[in-house]
């Protein structure tokens, strides 16, 4: 058992010596004791040398026969031997009024404390059992001035009498309650309130409101609020003998815990309740012996146990036996009073008999912590880690973290794999600590139990039987054993960096020999898979993809001790450069990735795709191995997408996309869809890549091929349009058109070297004559025709010499590139004597005269251009049309009905004087009758517009000036002359909002009326 306290016997009367002890009391280093005589003994404690070789470390040899190896433990300071004429029952301290409490007769007095001179004998006491003292901080509610109120409780009968001290002046009054029965014991659950252990139950009682509360328990504890016992009310069951009732009713006893909790115990029941008397709702503590006394020496529980003369120590928490000590005839505990720090309760507490006083000198709690581990007592280890405040311990975060660890490795040997998993995700535990837990078809290499299965493996056949009995008897004398003590693996010893060194001997072994297999391996590794998540998350917040470690998380910055810490949460050894964690980090990251992979892969398979998809850390070679020998083929092609090996996965969409047969397996990677889809998503520094492995979809899906280059995505449109092209040319310039088109027509790119290229394509194409059908090859044409009229970028030159002059083929693109050039008159030629379509010259006409008009139009767009306007002009392209069909270069006549056709359509848009000109004298004017009228209506609409104008503006101005004169005559609008506002005596200016009286005012034009002075604010 777990070795608490020491017993050391400091005071020990002599046989000679009649008298016996009956009280005692403890403060600083004084120790009064109180005998059945009435004498009053006062010793001075000194401190014991093995304390204080504990704190400060172990002697030297050759200080073993200094003078202080022989000192006393403690030193008779005086002894007032008419302190009392009868026994001391009992002794208390308060300090700040520096008074000694005592008990004698049933009568309390009060003694200096420096003196021990009877002061005052508090008569009203006459007849006390006991009494209770506390001392406590309180703020005045008005001034907020702290200040010490102390204050002693007297049990007379069933009368409460108080006694309170602030600031070591005593108060006149005292205050005074009654209870149901007789008072037994009193202990102070706060400053305030008082619990009072009656005959028959408990009360709690508020001092400061007088309110009585009872407290209802279990058994002797106490019944429903009112209920008496009755005659054997106090009877318990320790009392009852077989002839019947007898002995003494056991006293009802309470002491307080730590954080406002206070136990209470009468014969074998107890309650755990709070500082307002309600029950905590725990189990009872399994006292078979009702005891004598109890109380809290932090952080245990302590009892008495009289009748067996022993003291039993225990965790409040779990209640367990930790600690018997043998203390013959002891009968009182006498601990300190709490009223600085619960650190501090109870530290030497001393037990008393009727000969002797021990004082009870404690274990370091490093030392108390080690031996709970070495016993495998890791849940009372764990819950006195907690207990205990962080300074009484050497990296209390880190002893906890490390035991809750070896307690999950105990479950787990138990086959208790959530529990065990559960908590190892509290303590954030080293994953690599947890992975060696499992086989190697889930750990890998780094399993604890790849030595066991390999010894397993060279096992003699012959030996089978002997081995199986033989290990049949040591699984029973394994499970047997596992319930008393600790097991762990061999991994262990890698994580002992990771957290405090835990002392004593350990038996490191895997399952006792056992490997995980079947349905053991299946449901350890479905809880391993949480595990590894939440590792995997945290690790993302200090790690970035590509293996640097992170400097902020958003705006905010991490500090350094933070990303440390958490890193050595995570890692089994925590290294000290940056260099050296941030590489054991990505080796923990890469392990943790692997391992959730191989558990996916081992229990769910199908849930390992969506893994890939997300940035990770697996192990290439595993991955491919698993998914291989699996044929998901599928999976392995977005895990090399996830780890950027693009080319080991383009080369196998490739082996696959070729086979004229797919596989079942491999269905999904048929065909060259699953290539494309993969080259869209690559990057644009990719190109050499991309181009590579674009060539054989190209060859087998031209169509589906190009969607690499033109799929409406970023990737597509960044991608270097110069090496696409140049790529596309080399195989197909049918490829090659339709990319340039894609860019110039989507994706306007204005470069003049694509426009040119597309230019000589068509030209090129036009030339080779190479197409399926006559419908193919005008397409072609019109394709040619409708980008050399489109484009403003490549050049028209370098055209014009491409197209050969005498090729009927290529007159009408000659003269489109003609009129990008200016060369207009060249061009109509074409037009008029090579292809002799007259409505294609008109059209030719019509584009360029509505292209000057919009270039020359002047700022009043609202002006429409005249006949006058336009003999101002210079010869028009209409002009020029028309001196072609009337005066033609020989050997071409001259073509009157195209000229007559383009005088009646266009000639009011020519000069009239060089119009005329052309005309020839042999036309007769019969011919120019729809020439003219088409001047005289233009000459006329113009005029007519002129007068229409005028008139509507001289009706609009008319309009305007009868608003101005007479008013709109909208109801509140606008007047006019007549316009007026009413000026009442309750009328105030909107601005200042004063009334008007016989001050200017100003009238805005929407009626509103100011002071003239304000009408400038």
């Amino acid at each position: 058992m777990l070795s608490a306290f020491t017993a050391r016997p400091i005071v020990e009367l002599k046989q000679r010596d009649k008298s016996k002890i009956e009280s005692i009391l403890a403060y600083g280093d004084r120790l009064l004791v109180g005998l059945s005589h009435g004498s009053l003994r006062v010793y001075r404690v000194n401190e014991p040398i093995d304390e204080a070789q504990a704190h400060n470390g172990p002697a030297a040899e050759d200080h073993t026969s200094s003078p202080s190896s022989k000192q006393t433990p403690v030193d008779l300071m005086r002894e007032e031997e008419k302190f009392s004429k009868y026994k001391i029952d009992q002794l208390a301290v308060i300090k700040e009024a520096n008074l000694l409490v005592s008990l004698s007769n049933g009568l309390v007095s009060t003694h200096d404390l420096q003196t021990y001179e009877l002061q005052e004998t508090l008569l009203k006491t006459k007849g006390a059992t006991t009494f209770a003292v506390t001392s406590n901080i309180v703020k005045d509610p008005s001034t907020g001035v702290p200040s010490i109120v102390s204050r002693l409780a007297v049990a007379v009968k069933r009368r409460v009498i108080l006694w309170s001290w602030h600031d070591s002046e005593l108060e006149p009054d005292t205050a005074e309650h009654t209870l149901v029965t007789g008072v037994k014991t009193l202990t102070w659950a706060s400053g305030t309130k008082l619990i009072a252990g009656l005959t028959s139950s408990y009360v709690l009682v508020d001092i400061g409101t007088s309110v009585v509360t009872d407290i209802v328990g279990p058994g002797s504890i106490g019944g429903a609020p009112g209920q008496d016992g009755g005659r054997f009310g106090g009877v318990g069951v320790s009392t009852i003998n077989y002839m019947g009732l007898g002995g003494a009713a056991p006293k009802p006893l309470a002491t307080q815990l730590g954080e406002g909790q206070l136990l209470l115990a009468k014969d074998i029941n107890t309650l755990f309740i709070d500082i307002e008397g309600q029950s905590l709702g725990r189990r009872q503590i399994p006292w078979a012996v009702a005891p004598e006394a109890i109380g809290y020496s932090y952080p245990y529980l302590l009892a008495l146990q009289a009748t067996r003369g022993t003291l039993e120590v225990r965790n409040p928490e779990t209640l367990t036996l930790l600690q018997t000590i043998s203390l013959p005839n002891a009968s009182q505990l006498h601990i300190s009073q709490p009223n600085i720090s619960l650190a501090h309760a109870g530290k030497g507490f001393l037990v008393v008999s009727e000969r002797c006083v021990w004082r009870m000198g404690a274990l370091e709690y490093d030392s108390q912590i080690d031996a709970l581990v070495d016993r495998g007592r890791l849940d009372e280890a764990i819950s006195l880690l907690g207990m205990l405040e962080d300074a009484l311990l050497k990296d209390k975060e880190g002893r906890l973290r490390e035991v809750k660890m070896l307690k999950a490795q105990y479950l787990f040997d138990l086959r208790r794999y959530r529990e065990s998993l559960d908590l190892f995700m509290e303590v954030s535990a080293p994953p690599e600590r947890v992975i060696r837990l499992f086989p190697p078809i889930i750990a890998g290499d780094i399993s604890a139990q790849a030595a066991i299965m390999h010894d397993d493996k060279r096992k003699d056949e012959s030996q089978a039987d002997d081995v199986t009995s033989e290990g049949g008897s040591h699984g029973d004398t394994a499970s047997k054993d596992a319930k008393l003590s600790y097991t762990s693996t061999d991994e262990s010893k890698a994580g002992t960096h990771d957290g405090p060194h835990v002392g004593g001997e350990q038996a490191r072994q895997v399952n006792d020999g056992v490997i995980l297999e079947g349905k053991d391996l299946k449901s350890a590794t479905a809880e391993l898979r949480p595990f590894l998540v939440q590792a995997r998350t945290r690790m993302q917040k200090y790690l970035n993809p590509d293996g640097t470690l992170t400097d902020a998380r958003g705006s905010q910055k991490i500090d350094v001790s933070n990303v440390q810490e958490a890193q050595e949460l995570l890692l089994a050894h925590a290294p000290g450069s940056e260099e050296e964690r941030r590489q054991q980090l990505v080796e923990t990251a890469k392990l943790v990735d692997t391992t959730l992979f191989r558990a996916y892969m081992f229990a769910s398979p199908s849930l390992a795709g969506p893994l890939f998809r997300l940035d990770n850390f697996c192990d290439p070679d595993v991955v491919k191995e698993k998914l291989v020998e699996t044929s998901r083929y599928n999976d392995l092609v977005d895990f090399y997408y996830g780890k950027k090996l693009h080319e080991q996965a383009l080369e196998l969409l490739q082996r696959f996309g070729k086979k004229a047969q797919a596989e079942e397996t491999a269905s999904q990677l048929a065909g060259p869809q699953r290539t494309v889809s993969y080259l869209q998503s690559l990057p644009a520094e990719m190109i050499d890549l991309i181009l590579r492995f674009a060539d054989w979809p190209l060859d087998v899906d031209p169509n589906l091929g190009m969607e690499v280059f033109l799929a409406d995505s970023e990737n597509a449109e960044t991608l270097p349009r110069q090496k696409v092209l140049n790529f596309l040319s080399s195989k197909d310039k049918t490829l090659a058109e339709k990319y340039l088109k894609h860019i110039i027509e989507e994706l306007n790119d204005t470069t003049p070297t694509f426009h040119q290229k597309l230019v000589d394509i068509y030209i090129q194409g036009l030339k080779e004559g190479n197409f399926a059908g006559e419908p193919s090859r005008k397409q072609w044409e019109e394709h040619t025709l409708s980008f050399l009229r489109s484009s403003r970028y490549y050049q028209p030159y370098k055209a014009l010499q491409k197209l050969p002059a005498d090729n009927p083929k290529f007159y009408e693109p000659r003269a489109i590139v003609l009129n990008k050039m200016g060369q207009h008159k060249q061009a109509l030629e074409i037009y008029v004597f090579k292809l002799q379509d007259p409505e294609k010259a008109e059209d030719y006409c019509n584009q360029v005269q509505l292209a000057q008009t919009s270039s020359t139009i002047t700022p009043n767009q609202g002006h429409r251009p005249t006949a006058t306007d336009l003999e101002d002009q210079s010869t028009s392209i209409y002009h020029n049309l028309l001196s072609l069909y009337l005066s033609p270069p020989p050997p071409h006549k001259p073509q009157w009905g195209p000229a007559l056709q383009i005088l009646a359509k266009h000639g009011a848009r020519m000069p009239a004087s060089s119009t005329l000109d052309l005309i020839p004298e042999i036309l007769p004017i019969k011919d120019l009758e729809s020439y003219f009228r088409g001047r005289i209506r233009s000459a006329n609409t113009t005029i007519k517009e002129s007068r229409v104008t005028s008139a509507l503006r001289s009706s609009l101005v008319f309009s305007e000036e009868a608003k101005l004169r007479l008013g709109d005559g909208v109801p509140g609008g606008n007047g006019g002359r007549n316009r007026h506002v009413l000026i009442s005596e309750d009328r105030v200016c909107g601005m200042c909002y004063k009334r008007f009286g016989g001050s200017a005012i100003k009238v805005l034009p929407n009626n509103w009326v100011v002071h003239y002075g304000c009408s400038n604010r």
